[in-house]
This record gives structure tokens, C-alpha cells and sequence, in this order.
């Protein structure tokens, strides 16, 4: 396998369930715990500004409502994305994919960007995000991961960003899997904790791949993924797991 520059543990969406989701504050939040090495969502404005946001639509975690796909960035940046999780992170912005840029590789920080396509948008969304990260990370040491469950947007991201690596996300162990990663040219799978063993890590090894999991809240499940030779997890957990604590690599 070839050198693997990210750190073995990732916070999930910056700071998992302590800051608002895939906002600065959370990403402020997870490192003030140590994390260097970070997951988060990323998706698409109408007129084609890369952005934080997990869900289809804006009604959970933010103050808008309905589809970002259908509407201009101008509009986004004038939401509340820290109001929904406590009164101390009111007003919190949706960040710009490139102000998370700035934010990692000013302190030294790895990533995992997932592509997180809108329905009916996953090309689109992989072809301008592997762009867009390509050049806001060029001359970097640590190119950003970019991952998805989508095949389709890997692809266009493959297409539009051959350097960059890539990690086709597996929630199931869907009938053809296998060879849609490699076609996909992927540097790492990344699944569901609960699909990952020592079986699964020693055959994504053995082509060439990378293992990781998503999401492991639980010291003994970490504990017993570490000891099969994992390669990333990523944590809800940022207070209890990772750098300078239990379980840390075997």
C-alpha cells in the first residue's frame, strides 16, 4: 500500500454532537481537544459555492428551509447554523468549503471531505468540489480525502481532480462494490462500523486500500477495530476518544 498521511482518528463533522455540525465553532471545538484530522459534508449552492451542510435540506441545522441546490450562496451565508444546537452558538454561519480550508491547513489539520450531492446533483457536486479543493489545497502536504457514498460523484471528482485521493463510502456491502472501487481508483473504502472486521480490513488491504469506519462512539469497539489493523475512525466522541487517550494504536 502506499503512505498514509492522516491521523488515525477524525472528528466527526468537527466537534460530533458537542458544536453545532459542520460549522467553524465545531472544528474549533474538536481541535481545542487535540483532533487533527477532521470529517465533514460538503454540497452545493445554486450558483455553484461549496459549503458545510449534511442534509437534502436546510430545516434541521439551520434557520432556512427547504433545498440549498435551489438557492444562491448569498442567501445561505445570511443563516443561523448554531441557533438550533444551544443559545451560545447562535448565528454561526454556514462556512464556505474554502474557509475550512483555510482553517486546516493554517493549523496543520488533515481531512475528509465528504461529497454530499443534493438528489439529482452528484456530478455536478463532485466535479466542483474535487476543483475547488484542488486548488485550495495545492502545495499542500496533506491533500483533503475526498469521500462519498454516491459512485457517480466520486467519479466526476476522479475525473475532474486525478490527484486528489478518494474513498467510496459503504454503509451496505452492496452486490459490486469491489470493482466500483476500483474503477473509482479509491485510495480507501470507509464503512459502517458494524460491516468492519479483521476479514474485511485484510481484504481491503490486500488491494491496496485503506480501512475505515464511521462512527465509533465506544472505547471497546475502537479497542477492537485498532487491534484488526483499522486505519481511520472516525468519532462523535471528541471529548473521550483520540489524540492523548484510550484506545489509542496498537
Amino acid at each position: 500500500m502506499t503512505s498514509w498521511p492522516y491521523p488515525l482518528w477524525l472528528a466527526h463533522r468537527g466537534a460530533g454532537r458537542l458544536a453545532p455540525e459542520n460549522t467553524l465553532a465545531a472544528f474549533r471545538v474538536g481541535a481545542g481537544f487535540g483532533h487533527r484530522a477532521f470529517e465533514c459534508d460538503v454540497k452545493l449552492s445554486r450558483d455553484g459555492e461549496a459549503f458545510l451542510l449534511h442534509d437534502d435540506t436546510l430545516d434541521r441545522t439551520s434557520s432556512g428551509s427547504g433545498s440549498p441546490a435551489g438557492q444562491d450562496w448569498a442567501a445561505l451565508a445570511r443563516l443561523d447554523a448554531g441557533g438550533w444546537h444551544s443559545p451560545p452558538y447562535t448565528a454561526e454561519p454556514l462556512p464556505r468549503l474554502a474557509q475550512v480550508a483555510a482553517f486546516c491547513r493554517a493549523n496543520g489539520c488533515a481531512l475528509n471531505l465528504e461529497i454530499k450531492p443534493c438528489p439529482g446533483e452528484e456530478a455536478r457536486t463532485g466535479a466542483a468540489v474535487a476543483r475547488e479543493a484542488a486548488r485550495l489545497w495545492a502545495g499542500a502536504g496533506t491533500p483533503p480525502l475526498l469521500s462519498s457514498f454516491k459512485p457517480e460523484a466520486l467519479a466526476a471528482a476522479r475525473d475532474a481532480a486525478p490527484a486528489l485521493p478518494r474513498a467510496l463510502l459503504l454503509d451496505t456491502l452492496w452486490d459490486g462494490w469491489p470493482g466500483a472501487a476500483a474503477r473509482l481508483g479509491v485510495a480507501a473504502v470507509i464503512t459502517n462500523w458494524r460491516l468492519m472486521d479483521r476479514a474485511l480490513i485484510e481484504r481491503l488491504h490486500g488491494q491496496g486500500w485503506r480501512a475505515l469506519v464511521y462512527t465509533v462512539n465506544d472505547a471497546d469497539v475502537a479497542g477492537r477495530l485498532i487491534a484488526d489493523g483499522i486505519d481511520g475512525l472516525i468519532t462523535d466522541a471528541v471529548d473521550r476518544l483520540g489524540p492523548g487517550r484510550q484506545p489509542m494504536r496498537a
